[in-house]
Formats: structure tokens, sequence, C-alpha cells
């Protein structure tokens, strides 16, 4: 897709400068329909006995009817529940099987179609704990959080006492912060700069640091009719990476977590419940150490042995 909506033609036509004018080749529409093209000649390729597919929100009605006439069998991993509710259930009229990351709402999905819930994973390749040898000093913080920058966030972070923490924020959009923000200069990118962290750096960063933080965007929340159920991956991967941290409370989180790790209320309950954390080193590792054992069992090779035997089944 990226490459269809960035192909430019030449316009034979030339600017003041003398420098060729080109155009794009074609519209953010006609770049996906392009894009599936070679999704399509892939599948009537290889001829798969089963299609999975994340979230499919680029995905055309028409390829996935292409599959069904070949009897090929969909499933959709829909990973954005529930914030983006209705853009899934619409997709899910066309699969065999939804495996959902939020049980909030399954009932809707499985007037649809068969529907599981499989909860958010980590790779224990990358979200570890770094022996003592091979931790690097320039990436260590106090407070590491790496998310989308979602206005309620910014709001959260501006709302916080950091002062005099060692602080790390970084992600998508982070450097449209504006620079008279209190948070600015806690952005790990230069301001005004396209900015973002892989998988791979978040886990980096998670590793270094001394306690992390996990805020929910309030801007999907607020049209969804109820209250989430599941721990979101980043509470996840923190705990894999042994990052002990305050959380936003959620039923699953509290079922995981909440013995050892504190829930907040608010930006100033969460800075105290932080800075306690901070100046409490053996209660900080037990916690650590607690949430790494608590998630455990919830790898990508668990999930997908279990997505194995489901689809066995269909």
């Amino acid at each position: 897709m990226i490459f269809y909506a960035n192909a430019l033609v030449d316009t034979n036509e030339r600017d003041e400068t003398g420098h060729k004018i080109v155009r794009r080749a074609m519209d953010d529409n006609q770049a996906y329909q392009a894009a599936m093209q070679g999704l399509s000649h892939a599948l009537l390729t290889f001829w798969p006995d089963v299609v999975l597919m994340v979230s499919a929100f680029f995905t055309t009605a028409g390829t996935m009817q292409l599959m069904r006439m070949r009897n090929f069998r969909i499933v959709i991993l829909c990973t954005e529940a529930p914030y983006q509710a209705d853009e899934q259930l619409m997709r899910s009229q066309l699969a065999d099987l939804v495996l959902l990351n939020d049980p909030t709402g399954i009932e809707r999905y499985r007037e649809i179609t068969a529907t599981e819930y499989m909860p958010h994973a980590y790779r224990p390749r990358v979200h570890h704990v770094l022996h003592p040898s091979q931790l690097e000093p320039g990436l260590a913080s106090d407070l590491c959080f790496i998310g989308t920058a979602f206005k309620s966030r910014i709001r959260f972070f501006e709302d916080m006492d950091l002062d005099g923490l060692d602080v790390l924020i970084g992600g998508n959009d982070w450097g449209s912060v504006s620079p008279d923000s209190p948070v600015a200069k806690y952005v790990g990118t230069p301001l005004g700069e396209p900015d973002c962290v892989d998988n791979l750096q978040t886990a980096r960063l998670y590793q270094h640091a001394k306690t992390g933080l996990n805020f929910y965007r309030r801007e999907s929340e607020d049209t969804w009719d109820g209250v989430a159920y599941s721990c979101g991956p980043r509470e996840i991967e923190m705990a894999a990476c042994g990052l002990p941290f305050v959380r936003d409370p959620r039923p699953e989180s509290d079922e995981l977590f909440g013995k050892f790790l504190p829930a907040f209320d608010g930006p100033g309950d969460a800075s105290e419940k932080l800075r306690w954390m901070l100046a409490h080193d053996r209660e900080r590792e037990k916690a650590a150490a607690a949430a790494r054992i608590a998630v455990q069992d919830r790898t990508f090779l668990h999930n997908a042995r279990r997505f194995l035997t489901i689809v066995d089944r269909l």
C-alpha cells in the first residue's frame, strides 16, 4: 500500500524553475485496491487452507469475497476491541472465525460468526529481563512510556507531577506536542519531526527503565457504552520485560496485577504512587518479579497453539 500510495507519474509539465511536475499515480482508495491485487494473486497461487488476517482494516470486501468463493477459511484477529467495534463487526460478517482481543461485547460477534477471546501476548526473545552486563546507562530512565500521543494522554502527563524525575516519552505523534507543553522536555524525539518507536526499541527502553505507566486512551472509550475488560499489549509487554508500572484499572489488569501493581484514579494519584515505587527499590523489584510470573504463559507461541486447536474444529 505504501508503494502504490507513493507512486508518482510525470505530467509532462515543468514549473517556473524548470523542474518536472509530478502527481500521485492513484489516490488512497486506488492504492488499497492495487495492493489487494497482489494479495489476491498470492492467495490463488498458494491456495491456503486458512487465511489469518490481523485487523483486516485495509482488506477490501471484494478480496474477502474471493476468499469465500474459493472456500478458504477466513480468520480475523481483531486487535482493536472495544475501540473500533463497528468496523470489526462489519468485517466479521465475512469471517469463519474471529479472535477478539477483548471479550467486551463478544456476544455481538457470536451472533455473526464463531468468536473466541484471544488475549494480547508477548515474544520471550524480545520481551525479557536483561542481565546487568547488557545494560546501557544512556538508555536508563525513572519512568518510560511508549504509545501514541492521543490528546487525552498528553493532558494526563501534563497534569502529573514529574519534576525531578528522569522521564522518557515516545511513540507515534509525540513530535506534534507543543513546545510550551510541560511534557515537551520528556519527548525522546525532536519536536516537529515524524517519530515512531518500533517493537524492539520499545522493549529495549522498558528493560532499562525503573518504572512504567499504562494509561488507556479516552477518545474511543468515550464512544463505548461499557467498560473494557482486557489488558492492552503495553501492560503485558512491560510485565514480561520486568518493568513494574502504575495502572489505569481494568478488570483483567486487576485480576493479573492487582495484588502488587497499584492502580490510579487520576494524574495526581499516579504521580504519588509512581514516586513511592521509585523510593522503594526492594518492593519495586518484588512487584516486577510477580508481574513477570503473572504473564508467563501469555506468549505468542501459546496463542498460536490455541489458534490451531480452534481452527481445527471449524
